[in-house]
């Protein structure tokens, strides 16, 4: 696909459902085997037909993402899951019915239909249904999408069109501006694969919460081998800027004095928008305050000690 095709990049405003002329507009796109950003609950993704091997590829060139970074499956009905997972387990069933539509991405073995683009490679598929209404309307009339998030591979993620716009102006033929994500860092993510729970990535439910529907502990990921989950092996979440985890007021106040950015506060919420903004003010640095709440937070220093890496 020709660069200058996407000139100039196309939004469409969603308040907060599409209209029926946008909503075939952009079902036309991802049929023509197009990408184009939308809204999420969590974080703002880059859509393409899960099943199109070249619109796929262009996700991949577009973001910049190395080919064996899974991809996440984004389905608006539980009938989505037909040619995507095979044979569910009954942990990932219970999941499903508990936390979906939601912030909860689920692996499972992969149905044979399902391009080895979107696993990585693995014999895995991950797979959610998001709760955003404008996410659900989308996927209900275009079918599954992968859609990792709308930025450049290792860039902050985007929790509004305007980030998106930032990263891909030019780049993709639309954005559907939904309105500024509700949490504003990616989904959880857990395999379900042979009825083990295991946390491949904390995120915007928290361990805690899905142990004691479980009635048991998630079990943590192998180290080493193939990613099993975006996020979990490259560079993720960095600004520019370089990102110092400051625990002492004092030295924070210190680098404030330098010219370093120093955010009034930081929770998931804003992190990314937050990194973004250290950016904008073309900073060499941005110091966060890690006090105990923030330490507490697995999702939240997950990522920001992956912007630090």
């Amino acid at each position: 696909m020709l660069f200058a095709m996407y000139l100039p990049t196309k939004v469409f405003q969603a308040s907060p459902l599409l209209s029926d002329e946008d909503l075939e507009g952009l079902a036309s796109v991802f049929a023509g085997g197009g990408v184009a950003a939308i809204p999420t609950e969590t974080v703002y993704g880059l859509a393409a037909d899960v099943f199109h091997e070249g619109a796929l590829r262009e996700v991949f060139r577009v973001k910049g993402r190395p080919a064996d970074n899974p991809l996440i499956a984004h389905v608006g009905t539980l009938a989505h899951l037909e040619g995507l997972v095979e044979s569910p387990s009954g942990l990932f069933i219970r999941l499903a019915e508990r936390f979906w539509p939601g912030a909860l991405t689920l692996v499972a073995p992969r149905s044979c239909r399902v391009p080895d683009l979107v696993s990585g490679g693995l014999a895995t598929v991950a797979v959610r249904m998001p709760s955003h209404p404008c996410a659900l309307q989308i996927l209900q009339r275009s079918g599954p999408l992968a859609a990792p998030s709308a930025n450049l591979s290792g860039r902050p993620s985007p929790t509004a069109a305007a980030h998106v716009l930032d990263d891909f102006a030019g780049a993709i033929p639309l954005i559907v501006d939904g309105g500024a994500a509700n949490f504003g860092i990616e989904s959880t993510v857990i395999s379900t694969v042979g009825e083990r729970a295991v946390l491949l990535r904390p995120g915007a439910i928290a361990r805690e919460k899905i142990e004691a529907f479980l009635g048991m502990r998630l079990e943590d990921p192998k180290k080493g081998g193939a990613p099993l989950s975006p996020g979990m092996k490259y560079r993720h979440y960095a600004p520019k800027a370089k990102v110092l985890l400051v625990e002492s007021r004092q030295e924070l106040e210190a680098l404030q004095k330098e010219g370093v950015y120093v955010p009034p506060s930081i929770g998931t919420e804003n992190l990314y928008a937050e990194l973004r903004e250290a950016d904008r003010l073309q900073k060499q640095a941005i110091a966060i305050h890690v006090d105990a709440e923030m330490l507490s937070n697995e999702a939240l220093m997950n990522r920001l000690e992956k912007a630090t890496s």
